[in-house]
C-alpha cells in the first residue's frame, strides 16, 4: 500500500502522523511511505531521518495526498485539504466530527473512508488511540491552568502550590477519565487541593484509592458543581462521550458563582466543549476572558509538546496502521471490531451513530 504522511497545517500543530521508527516498520512490511517535506521537523524528525527509515520525500501536500492510498495524520483535514481527499482513499486521523458540520459534509462529499482515532474502542470501553493524547492534554492542561492564574496573564494572581502560611489553589476536575486523572495528578503534584467529579461510582472508588491524599472525589451533578465553584481557582473540563458532543457542565450563569480571574481549561473542546461559554482557541491566541473568567480552550493542546506527543501517538497507532496497510481497511475492520468502530464516514455514508444523530443525518451501519 502507498501511505502518505502530510505536514499538519492547523494553527501551531507541530505533531506529525508517524515517527521515523513507525515508518521503518511500515516499509519493513513492504509498503511505500511518502512523507511531505519538513512534515516532521517541528517534532524533531528531519527529512533525512525519514529517508533513512525508507520513506520518499515529496515537496507538496497535493502530491502526498495524490499518491497515497492511505493518509496518516494527527488532526482532521482543514478547508484547503478537503478537495485533496478522493473517493475510496482512507484517512486515518483524529476527526471529532460531532462538533464540525462543515468537515462532516466535506468528507461525505469526498467519497473517502474516514477512520477516526477517537472512536476506536476496545470491548472494555477504553479508547486506545485517544489515551496517549489524553494523558498529554490532561497534564499540559493543568500546567496551563496554573500558568494563567498569574495576574499578568489575567488570573487571580495565585501560585498553585502556595507558600508556608498561604494556602495552595483549589482545582476542580470534571471527569475522572484519562484526561481527568492526568490533570488531577499534576495538580496534586503542584500541591493544589484537588476535587475530581464523575458520575461513575466505580471510577470514584478507584480514584479514592489511587490518588494522592490531597485529591478528593465528588459525585458529579449540577448541585455539587455549583457548590464547589465559589472557592475554585481552576476548573479542568475533561468529560468525553465517544464520538458525540460533550455535555455543558458549567453554564454561563454559573460563571457568576466564581471569583474573577478564575481559569476554565476546556480539554473537551475538540468535542464541542463542556463549558457553555467555550469556543475553540489556538496556541497563538489561547485565552479569552468572559464575565471575568479566563477561558483556555486550545483544540490541539498536545501540539505544544510535539516530540513527546508524536512518539506517544505512534506507539498507539502503529499496530492499527500496519493492520490497515497489510489487509486493507475492509478486512482489517472485519477482523478487529475495535478498529471497525473507528469508521465514521465510508464512501459518502455516515457510519457512526452519534455523528449521524448530532446532525440529523442518515445512519448507515457497517
Amino acid at each position: 500500500m502507498r501511505i502518505g504522511i502530510p505536514k499538519e497545517i492547523k494553527d501551531n500543530e507541530n505533531r506529525v502522523g508517524m515517527t521515523p521508527a513507525g515508518v521503518s516498520e511500515l516499509v519493513r512490511h513492504g509498503h511505500e511511505v511518502y512523507v511531505q517535506h519538513t512534515a516532521g521537523v517541528n517534532s524533531g524528525f528531519t527529512d533525512e531521518m525519514y529517508v533513512e527509515a525508507g520513506a520518499s520525500i515529496l515537496p507538496s501536500i497535493e502530491e502526498t495526498y495524490g499518491l497515497a492510498d492511505m493518509i496518516i495524520k494527527v488532526k482532521e483535514p482543514i478547508g484547503i485539504e478537503y478537495p485533496l481527499v478522493r473517493p475510496g482513499q482512507l484517512v486515518f486521523t483524529y476527526f471529532h466530527f460531532a462538533c464540525d458540520r462543515a468537515l462532516t459534509e466535506a468528507m461525505l462529499k469526498s467519497g473517502g473512508v474516514c477512520l477516526a482515532y477517537e472512536t476506536v474502542q476496545l470491548a472494555d470501553g477504553s479508547l486506545p488511540l485517544l489515551v496517549p493524547m489524553s494523558e498529554v492534554a490532561g497534564r499540559l492542561g493543568m500546567l496551563n491552568g496554573a500558568y494563567y492564574l498569574q495576574k499578568t496573564k489575567g488570573g487571580k494572581g495565585k501560585l498553585a502550590c502556595g507558600v508556608p502560611g498561604v494556602k495552595p489553589i483549589k482545582v476542580l476536575v470534571l471527569g475522572g477519565g484519562i484526561v481527568g486523572q492526568a490533570a488531577a495528578r499534576v495538580a496534586a503534584g503542584l500541591g493544589a487541593t484537588v476535587v475530581v467529579a464523575d458520575v461513575s461510582l466505580p471510577r470514584l472508588r478507584e480514584l479514592s484509592l489511587t490518588m494522592p491524599a490531597n485529591v478528593s472525589t465528588l459525585y458529579s451533578n449540577r448541585h455539587n458543581i455549583e457548590h464547589e465553584l465559589p472557592d475554585t481557582d481552576v476548573v479542568i473540563g475533561s468529560v468525553l462521550v465517544p464520538g458525540d458532543k460533550a455535555p455543558h457542565l458549567v453554564t454561563r450563569s454559573m460563571l457568576g458563582l466564581m471569583e474573577p480571574g478564575s481559569v476554565l481549561v476546556d480539554v473537551a473542546i475538540d468535542q464541542g466543549g463542556c463549558f457553555e461559554t467555550s469556543h475553540p482557541t489556538t496556541h497563538s491566541d489561547p485565552v479569552y476572558v468572559l464575565d471575568g473568567i479566563v477561558h483556555y480552550a486550545v483544540a490541539n493542546i498536545p501540539g505544544a509538546v510535539p516530540h513527546t506527543s508524536t512518539s506517544a501517538l505512534t506507539n498507539a497507532t502503529l499496530r492499527y496502521a500496519l493492520a490497515l496497510a497489510d489487509k486493507g481497511w475492509r478486512k482489517a475492520c472485519e477482523d478487529d471490531p475495535a478498529l471497525a468502530l473507528g469508521l465514521n464516514i465510508v464512501e459518502g455514508k455516515v457510519t457512526y451513530k452519534a455523528v449521524a444523530g448530532v446532525f440529523g443525518m442518515e445512519y448507515s451501519p457497517i
